[in-house]
Order: C-alpha cells, then sequence, then structure tokens
C-alpha cells in the first residue's frame, strides 16, 4: 500500500513537473512573438533573424509572421544534413512565434515619435529576453535557428561565438539588403540579449523531475540550460 502510494505521488510530481515545462515553452514562444512585434513597431531596427523576415515581407507583401513560419520551416530543413534532431520545442518555435507576431501587429498600431518608439524597442527587448529564459528553461529542444548554430558548430568545430556571429552577419545584411530594419534597435539587442538571456535562464529554471520511485541518499539532477 505504501508503495502504491509513493508510486501514486511521483505520478503526479512528474505531471506537475510537465505541465510546468509545457507552460513556459508555450508562454515563452508568444511572448517572444510578442516582443518581435513590438520591435517592428519601435521603427528603431530589429533583432538579426527580424531584419532578415522584414525584408523578405518587403520584397513579397507576405505578413512577416509567416516569413518567420516560413524561414522556420526551411532552416528545420537544414538540420537533415547536419544530423540535428528537433524536439517539440523546435517545431513549436517554428509556427507559435510567428503567429503570435502577426496577431501582436494585427493589435497594436504604428506609433510616430521618439516619446514612443524608444519605449516600445526597451520593451521589446526586456520581453525578448523573458521569452528567451522561459522557453528555452522548458527544455524542448532548440529553435531552428539555434539549432543550425549549434549543429555548424558540432560538424564545422568552430566556436559557438564564431558561427552565431558569422551567420547573424550573414543573415542581417541579406536582410538590410531587401530592406530590413537595421537601426539603433539592433545594436541595442545585440548588447542586450546575452545578460538578459543568462539571467531569466537561471530565474526559469525547472528542476529535474523527481523519479517516481525515489532511490534512497540520491539527491535530484538540476537542469542543464544551453542557450
Amino acid at each position: 500500500m505504501r508503495r502504491s502510494t509513493t508510486t501514486r505521488q511521483g505520478g503526479i510530481h512528474v505531471s506537475t513537473h510537465l505541465t510546468r515545462r509545457l507552460l513556459q515553452l508555450y508562454v515563452g514562444l508568444t511572448l517572444y512573438g510578442v516582443s518581435s512585434a513590438l520591435l517592428v513597431r519601435s521603427g528603431l531596427g530589429l533583432e538579426p533573424w527580424g531584419v532578415l523576415h522584414q525584408g523578405i515581407a518587403e520584397r513579397t507583401g507576405v505578413t512577416i509572421g509567416v516569413v518567420s513560419i516560413i524561414v522556420g520551416a526551411l532552416v528545420l530543413l537544414l538540420w537533415i544534413p547536419i544530423r540535428q534532431r528537433p524536439g517539440l520545442g523546435t517545431v513549436s518555435n517554428v509556427f507559435a512565434i510567428g503567429i503570435a507576431m502577426d496577431a501582436t501587429l494585427a493589435l497594436v498600431p504604428e506609433v510616430h515619435g521618439l516619446a514612443a518608439r524608444i519605449p516600445l524597442l526597451v520593451g521589446g527587448i526586456l520581453l525578448n529576453g523573458v521569452a528567451t529564459g522561459l522557453y528555452i528553461a522548458a527544455r524542448f529542444g532548440p529553435g531552428p535557428r539555434d539549432g543550425l548554430m549549434t549543429g555548424l558548430h558540432r560538424l564545422t568545430g568552430r566556436s559557438i561565438r564564431l558561427v552565431r556571429t558569422s551567420l547573424e552577419v550573414v543573415v542581417v545584411v541579406t536582410g538590410f539588403l531587401l530592406g530590413g530594419s537595421l537601426g539603433v534597435g539592433t545594436v541595442a539587442y545585440a548588447l542586450a540579449i546575452g545578460p538578459l538571456a543568462q539571467f531569466f535562464l537561471r530565474y526559469f529554471a525547472v528542476p529535474e523531475a523527481a523519479p517516481a520511485e525515489p532511490v534512497t541518499g540520491a539527491t535530484p539532477a538540476q537542469a542543464i540550460l544551453r542557450g
């Protein structure tokens, strides 16, 4: 009877743990889309991939959220030759961010004047940091773009910093040439997102679930967060 009770309690704990992770994942991805939309409305410059998405949207007439979904899906196809394995978070990332972005742009009107644009920029960057911490700390797999970066790092042996910088330079330049918004917001994002993401990754860290049948003397493992 005691064993049955312990097993049932362990199952409830695991279920609650999974529910929290799923909630973090989808809240984080939704807020990421919202934050990207706020950066668009600020008109002061976008995050690197946002510059590319906006540039393609300007050329095609497709909404920036739909472009984000299409680019995410295409990047995910690049995982095949570099043998990366997607997770639930990877696939969800492709769709959730773009949908949330278009929905936010439909609700938030364009603004004029620095007095309105600067708060949108600052709020967008801060919210992006929160969103990044939420969805990555949920540990359901990296987004398509982050997975491409880590896959190329593994394949080439080059440092994460070098691979990421190289990718983002190519993305920003291409997006700018297509008409994407490159400005002070792009620089501010690049400088702020690292420290913000690191802080919120720790803040939203989800501890490893305890096993249903606890082992005497065992201690719970700490979550390993990968940016």
